[in-house]
């Protein structure tokens, strides 16, 4: 993918969508396409968080763990965004990301990543809505598990 094509695949994203043309090819040159086949373990908990990740396509799912056993929280598809929360707490992840299918995915660098949000006021609003869809839809997830 050229810098052009994947700058336009990043407009896609909704907190992205606002930013300038140059900042969207900055952050584009400090991306990476990658491709996971099914079962494949994008992150683990505890892991680094060097990233946040954005589905061109495919599907994922997420896993926490929750009383001895893995559980699933959440389903991610097409332009969603993931990995993002713990660029923002400085921690490990928190969560296991497996691909369901073939998967394809920008790796948007971390630091880039914080340096877009916290420069771009729509970026950051855009962040906080993610966030507190995410947390919503957890919760719900694990209300559902108990």
């Amino acid at each position: 993918m050229d810098l052009e094509e994947a700058a336009r695949t990043l407009k896609n994203i909704p907190l992205f969508s606002k930013l300038e043309p140059s900042k969207l090819k900055l952050l584009a040159f400090a991306s990476d396409q990658l491709i996971f086949d099914d079962g494949e373990v994008i992150f683990s908990t505890g892991d680094r968080a060097d990233s946040a990740y954005f589905i061109e396509s495919g599907e994922a799912e997420v896993f926490v763990d929750f009383d001895d056993k893995h559980v699933k929280v959440n389903h991610l598809g097409p332009h969603d965004l993931f990995g993002e929360m713990a660029l923002f707490l400085s921690t490990g992840r928190s969560a296991i990301v497996i691909a369901k299918g073939d998967l394809k995915v920008m790796k948007l660098d971390g630091s880039m990543f914080l340096k877009m949000v916290t420069e771009n006021p729509d970026a950051a609003l855009g962040v906080m809505t993610v966030l507190s869809e995410k947390l919503v839809s957890t919760s719900q997830s694990l209300a559902n598990k108990s």
